[in-house]
């Protein structure tokens, strides 16, 4: 086996072949044995090389892992195995035995082994052991052999490894597989540590990116890890998956990975859509992308063609996966192709190809003044561009749907007040026309999809494109209704409308009840909701904590000859808050608020001649920046906070506030809870505020 340069992750040219091709890893009902032979031919086609088996609903790959195959699964797998042989795929047998394996104790070794013995009977030479989703807290047992969970995991994999006589391919999955996972960081990640310095190098890693889901993953990124793990890591890419919404699937073009990753990597696998037909694009532009090359990248440049990398046009490779895929949706290769197919493909269908039904030629012909034949139009290179604009990528929508988007809130939002006609009015009216063009194309396009030769495609789209096709037509209906063309449709204004007229089930209630619903819309306009988080606070956000507080303190004009107050030195950081009565808020930026109390404000009173009183001997202060505009999160942290503090046993709580600070004034007077209070020794512009607990 070749050496590699590990302090760098990168393979040396002349190397291991770079791994490429697609993991069956998703949650859900595993693809057919056919399915999988048919990605093969797939895979030899494109120029793709790896499959890793690794369906999470297999009960022998995951759940029972421990039980061995039976004669006909046996039977099923050697089939497999040989099928992938014969297309030049390394077929990867992964096993998941982190639900429930007790690392200590060797009977259950033993059994790992004796389980991927048997797979090696079968033929297969690769193997993966997979440590993803699980729990994380080890058994007592374990606890007393083992000085952390990834000594365990990286003890077993070595011990495997080495039984199986170190195949050339063998993967290792850890349980921190993304970046979003590491504490604190994947270069302070004791648990990539420990597996960078104690698996033996022979043996690859997994690692999703940036995220579970990684919107991009850059060359950095996987220096990074690569320098942490000490090898090139195998991207497992779930850009493509499904299987955490039911109602979404991906039709867009493998990007946002830069082609100077390729010798950065060991390889690239990716874990698509549960359906498996619709995975064509998904595996087709992988292909492409691992075929890219730098030289070419300068090429597509010249020619005006939007690259999001040197080499590699997500949108060329796009269309040429959807021309070839449109090849595909024409043939009948298959039972339940439509009963008359378009006039030009009877020339190109055998007599012996398989049909639902073959009515042949009909004899029937329509009088003038009769309904004609229904004629089947045949599907267009220009309904799956629309097909892959509508159902794109987890983080953006294809360039049709963002149009249809921007369109209709434009036209929502310039909606006709009169009725006379004005260069705004014609102008409406125009753009309702466009719209209404586009959402026409959608329903054709859901025509020649429904009547396409191809029904094993159709059938896994059916679903997607029926919802879209229900959604495109109430907001079409609804810019009629705004346009004042008929009567209110009864599907927007009814109040017992049909079914398809709300969207989502009882999970869309829970959704639309929750106060982020809408945040992660990928349409952008109007606003996304602001979503907060309030945690408890750690001594590494004091310099934070102090940044917000001089913030506050020069945006007022008169803070040269303020006195101070108690909770200056608490926001300050020269006094700790109390145990377990200090929060900080965070939106998407970052740290924009913070809320500190002490149970027992005497001592830092004194230091500044301040006296409190009996009734009142707890002090609270809040700050959040001016970008939070929604009082509710400031309110919960107050509610947090005297919580604690009348757990303590104190009698009330108290706070001090300068006359000019007219947003804090505000606040805890509409708190209600808060009145002004006497308090010796307060200076002439400082107000005391208290609360009896």
């Amino acid at each position: 086996m070749s050496t590699r340069d590990r302090t760098k992750g990168q393979p040396h040219s002349g190397t291991r072949r770079f791994i490429s091709g697609v993991v069956e890893g998703f949650y859900g009902r595993p693809w057919t044995m056919g399915q999988r032979t048919e990605l093969f031919k797939r895979e030899q086609m494109w120029g793709l090389n790896t499959y890793l088996y690794a369906p999470k609903d297999d009960y022998k790959h995951r759940m029972y892992w421990r039980d061995l195959y039976s004669a006909q699964e046996a039977e099923q797998l050697i089939a497999l195995i040989s099928a992938a042989k014969q297309h030049n795929v390394e077929f990867i047998y992964a096993i998941s035995p982190g639900l429930d394996i007790t690392f200590s104790n060797p009977r259950e070794v033993a059994t790992l082994k004796r389980k991927l013995d048997q797979v090696r009977e079968f033929g297969c030479r690769s193997f993966s052991l997979l440590f993803d989703d699980i729990e994380t807290e080890m058994c007592p047992a374990d606890k007393q052999v083992f000085s952390s969970f990834a000594h365990a995991q990286v003890a077993i994999t070595n011990e495997v490894y080495q039984h199986l006589g170190k195949p050339e391919i063998f993967l290792f999955c850890p349980t921190d597989y993304c970046a979003a996972f590491c504490t604190p960081s994947v270069s302070q990640s004791t648990y990539l540590h420990t597996v960078g310095e104690n698996l033996l190098l022979g043996v690859d890693v997994l690692w999703t990116g940036p995220k579970v889901v990684s919107h991009k993953i850059s060359v950095e990124s996987i220096e990074e890890v690569s320098s942490v793990l000490k090898r090139a890591p195998v991207i497992w890419d779930n850009i493509h998956a499904n299987d955490y919404d039911p109602q979404r699937l991906f039709l867009g073009p493998f990007k946002d990975r830069p082609i100077e990753l390729i010798p950065k990597l060991r390889g690239v696998l990716t874990n698509p859509n549960c359906e498996f037909y619709p995975n064509f694009v998904a595996i087709h532009t992988l292909a492409t992308w691992c075929k890219a090359t730098a030289d070419a990248g300068s090429r597509d440049v010249e020619m005006g063609d939007e690259e999001d990398n040197s080499g590699y046009s997500p949108e060329k490779a796009l269309t040429l996966a959807l021309t070839d895929w449109l090849q595909e949706f024409l043939s009948t290769d298959q039972p339940g192709g439509p009963c008359r197919p378009p006039a030009h493909l009877k020339k190109e269908l055998s007599d012996d190809e398989p049909m639902q039904t073959d009515i042949g030629e009909s004899s029937y012909v329509p009088g003038s003044d009769e309904n004609p034949l229904y004629t089947a139009e045949p599907l267009t290179l220009d309904d799956l561009k629309l097909l892959s604009d509508l159902f794109y990528l987890p983080y953006e929508h294809g360039p049709t749907a963002r149009a249809m988007l921007q369109e209709l809130d434009w036209l929502k939002n310039n909606s006709r007040s009169t009725t006379s006609e004005t260069d705004k009015t014609a102008e409406w009216h125009s753009r309702a026309q466009q719209f209404d063009d586009m959402c026409e194309a959608v329903v054709q396009m859901f025509n020649r999809l429904s009547n396409a030769p191809n029904r094993s495609i159709l059938y896994d789209l059916y679903n997607y494109i029926c919802d879209i096709k229900s959604g495109v037509g109430l907001a079409r209906a609804y810019v009629k209704t705004l346009g004042g063309q008929g009567r209110p449709s009864a599907q927007l204004m009814n109040d017992d409308p049909e079914p398809w007229g709300f969207r989502g089930g009882l999970s869309g209630e829970f959704q639309r009840m929750l106060p982020g619903h809408g945040n992660r819309d990928l349409f952008r306009h109007p606003p996304k909701t602001a979503v907060y988080c309030i945690r408890q606070y750690c001594p590494e956000d004091r310099k934070e904590v102090q940044r917000i507080f001089r913030e506050m303190q020069r945006a007022r004009e008169d803070n040269v000859t303020e006195p101070p107050l108690i909770c200056d030195s608490l926001s300050a950081g020269e006094i700790s808050p109390s145990i377990q009565c200090a929060l900080v808020l965070e939106d998407d930026t970052g740290i924009c608020g913070y809320a500190l109390a002490l149970i027992d404000a005497k001592p830092a009173a004194a230091k500044i001649q301040r006296v409190i009183s009996e009734e009142f001997p707890s002090l609270v202060t809040i700050q959040v920046l001016p970008r939070v505009t929604d009082p509710s999160p400031a309110k919960r942290m107050i509610g947090w906070l005297l919580s604690a503090i009348r757990s303590s046993g104190s009698r009330g709580v108290f706070c001090e506030l300068r006359h000019s600070d007219r947003r804090m004034l505000d606040f805890y007077s509409k708190l209600d809870s808060f009145k002004p209070i006497e308090m010796a020794g307060l200076p002439q512009d400082i107000l005391a505020m208290g609360k009896n607990l």
